[in-house]
């Protein structure tokens, strides 16, 4: 497997990418769906929700919160997940910052 070469871009341009990972997977898209329709703290009730194994949303959840846009309050034996507003904002930001760069200027 290739070097990333990460150390070449911006630290911006390295944040968005790791933002982008948290949408980069359907089951994870579900997950922010879900927690963003629900504005509120959801513990065991997403594997209800989903078709997958208690493991898989576990990963999941976990890749979300390393990423910073879902945060999580440990009470064992369960674990309660929601939305972090500031970094789904700054998510928010950062897509539509690259966005308007890319209407900016027509192609073809």
């Amino acid at each position: 497997m290739g070097v990333t070469k990460t150390e070449v871009f911006t630290a911006e341009q390295n944040r968005v990418a790791e933002l982008a990972k948290a949408f980069a997977h359907p089951a994870r898209v579900a997950i922010l769906q879900l927690l963003a329709q629900k504005k509120a703290c959801i513990c065991g009730d997403l594997v209800d929700e989903l078709p997958l194994a208690q493991a898989t949303v576990s990963q999941h959840l976990k890749e979300l919160k390393r990423i910073g846009i879902i945060q999580g309050d440990i009470d064992p034996p369960r674990v309660c997940y929601c939305i972090n507003e500031p970094v789904w904002e700054e998510a928010r930001q950062a897509f539509g910052g690259v966005f308007d760069l890319l209407l900016v200027k027509a192609c073809c």
